[in-house]
């Protein structure tokens, strides 16, 4: 008899340690989690791994499966922006470590986002970082701040061509085209590009639904 489908699972999701993004501690997530009977949770704060720790040990104590990720900005160095520590940075993809290599690449991608950026910069990787970096590793287009958005909001085809074949050259079939639905107007100009994106290119689709618990 085949295992039951596990439904929906949530996997980009910030906590209280994506500061001026997330809001609800760890020990929360958990709580709302076993609430809605998730089977699954990733974790994926920005430019951090502060709470992967706690939050594999509070997540599992819930019965349920914890998913360690990271959102990171990248420089795909195809156009000449720099952010500022006040500004909104670099555009994010999603990682999520499968293995506990993808785990180990995910810390020193984090580590190198902050030890190999300038100070006056935001954290973020070069794109050739990535290089020898990615088994082991899912990688989500990143949603609303994601390159791929970016590129379509800025009506600029041919960098979102560029920037998604680099991804795909990068991440092979564990390259996800990311769909958020929140009811904002940049969700809707961008989803029907993004869709066709993933068709053309033979790219899965996957709604990550970042606000986790956000209404609650």
């Amino acid at each position: 008899m085949p295992a039951a489908s596990p439904g929906f699972v949530h996997l980009h999701v910030h906590s209280s340690y994506s500061l001026l993004e997330g809001a609800l501690p760890i020990a929360r997530l958990a709580e709302l989690a076993k609430k809605d009977r998730q089977p699954a949770l990733a974790l994926t704060d920005t430019d951090n791994m502060f709470g992967a720790l706690e939050f594999s040990e509070k997540i599992a104590s819930a019965g349920i499966q914890p998913i360690i990720g990271c959102a990171l900005g990248i420089d795909f160095g195809d156009n000449d922006q720099r952010s500022t520590p006040m500004g909104e940075g670099w555009p994010r993809i999603v990682l999520l470590a499968a293995r506990e290599d993808g785990y180990r690449s995910m810390m020193r991608l984090c580590s190198r986002a902050y030890l190999d950026t300038e100070p006056t910069e935001r954290p973020h990787l070069e794109l050739d970082w990535l290089a020898g970096e990615t088994d082991g590793l899912i990688a989500l287009s990143g949603g609303t701040h994601g390159p791929l958005n970016a590129a379509i909001g800025a009506g600029q085809s041919p960098v979102l061509v560029s920037r998604c074949e680099h991804l795909q050259r990068l991440f092979g079939d564990r390259l996800y085209i990311e769909l958020q639905r929140h009811g904002m107007p940049a969700e809707r100009v961008t989803e029907p590009a993004l869709i066709e994106l993933a068709y053309a290119r033979g790219i899965s689709l996957v709604a990550s639904n970042e606000p986790f618990f956000a209404a609650r």
